[in-house]
Order: structure tokens, then C-alpha cells, then sequence
């Protein structure tokens, strides 16, 4: 079992890197394997709403830079996904949804029924409407959504300030072990994934 927890922060190493990595720790007590994976301080080309991802025999994206192919490459070969983000203007950072609009709409059956969380850091507020903002991706692809004892965040301007923050890296703990917990429980069961019906998209204009 592996998981792949993504760094959506402009920084290697800051903030959003040591809240992922106290849930790394708990994932490696318990027998998981996880991957942190960032995606780097460069601009990220938006989606652009033109759907040549969904055209018969399209691979993906148009837009096929490496860090998209690398993180769908990565997606396909994890059986869970982890968002960290900081908080910008009590929200994701653009980079990080530019990225997760196209890689979720375009190979998001590499996504589809893996259990999913996102963890956030903040100084001070924004913290659950950057929280809710990523949920959004996981509902939307019938991911099961792993939860901790608190909403997954953490405060400080730093890393050391981070590490400061005891309640916040125990949530960060919890929230590993219940995902190891789940994954394990999915590993164990031969139950089917439900059945689907074919998709109904109502447009409210008449």
C-alpha cells in the first residue's frame, strides 16, 4: 500500500512539508508507504475548459508538462491521495489548483474510489475554507474521505512554529493511522466497488 502526499506549497521544505510528514511518520508505523511529492514554485498552466481530455482515445491533458505526467503517473501507482496546502487569502494556492482542476478532470479514474484527505497550514485563519475548498476534489470522484479527530490543520509561520503547534501535529498523526486503518480494512474485504449507473448532466436552462 502506498499513499501520495502532495506538497502544494511553493516551499520544499516549509511549513505544509513538516504537517505532511508528522502524517508520513504515522503511515510508516503502520506498514505504509508514502511519497511526498511537490509540485514545485513555478507558474502551472490552468485548465482551459477545451475537453480534448475526454475525446475518444485521448491520453490525458493536452498540456502534458512534467509535472502533470509525473503526478497522474504517481496517482496511478498510489492507493491514496494526501493535499497539503498553505493559506493564501483563506484559500489553496493557484498553482495547486491550476494542477488539480486538470489532473482530476482528466484522469480521474486514476483518482475514482481512493481513500483521500487534505491537510492545511495557515498563521493564523482561513484554515477550514482552504480545508473545504480541496474537499470539493475528493466528493466529486466518490474518493472516501478520511478524517482525523479535528479538522487536518496546523498553524505557524514556520517550521519550527509548526512543530510548536502539539495538538496540531497530533491531528496529523490521527489522521495517518486512520488512513492506514481504512486502507487496510479496503485491502482486507472482497466486496465490489458499487455499481454505476451512467452519468445524467442536467443543464438548468430550458
Amino acid at each position: 500500500m502506498k499513499v501520495l502526499l502532495v506538497n502544494g506549497s511553493p516551499h520544499r521544505d516549509g511549513c505544509t512539508f513538516t504537517s505532511l510528514s508528522e502524517v508520513a511518520g504515522a503511515l510508516h508505523k503502520n506498514g505504509v508507504e508514502s511519497e511526498i511529492f511537490w509540485i514545485g514554485n513555478r507558474a502551472v498552466q490552468g485548465c482551459i475548459g477545451c475537453w480534448k481530455c475526454h475525446e475518444e482515445g485521448a491520453d490525458g491533458c493536452v498540456f502534458r508538462e512534467k509535472l502533470y505526467t509525473d503526478f497522474v503517473t504517481k496517482m496511478k501507482e498510489s492507493d491514496a491521495l494526501v493535499i497539503g496546502a498553505p493559506v493564501y487569502y483563506a484559500g489553496p494556492p493557484g498553482a495547486l489548483c491550476a494542477i488539480l482542476d486538470r489532473v482530476f478532470f482528466s484522469a480521474s479514474e486514476y483518482f475514482q474510489f481512493k481513500p483521500a484527505a487534505c491537510v492545511v497550514n495557515c498563521r493564523r485563519g482561513g484554515a477550514s475554507a482552504t480545508f473545504d475548498r480541496l474537499n470539493k476534489y475528493f466528493t466529486i470522484l466518490q474518493m472516501p474521505v478520511v478524517s482525523s479527530q479535528y479538522w487536518n490543520s496546523t498553524h505557524g509561520l514556520t517550521p519550527d512554529e509548526v512543530r510548536r503547534d502539539l495538538e496540531g501535529l497530533q491531528t496529523m498523526r490521527t489522521l495517518g493511522n486512520n488512513m492506514a486503518y481504512l486502507l487496510k480494512s479496503m485491502a482486507q474485504s472482497n466486496l465490489p466497488r458499487p455499481p454505476q449507473e451512467p452519468k445524467v448532466a442536467t443543464n438548468f436552462i430550458s
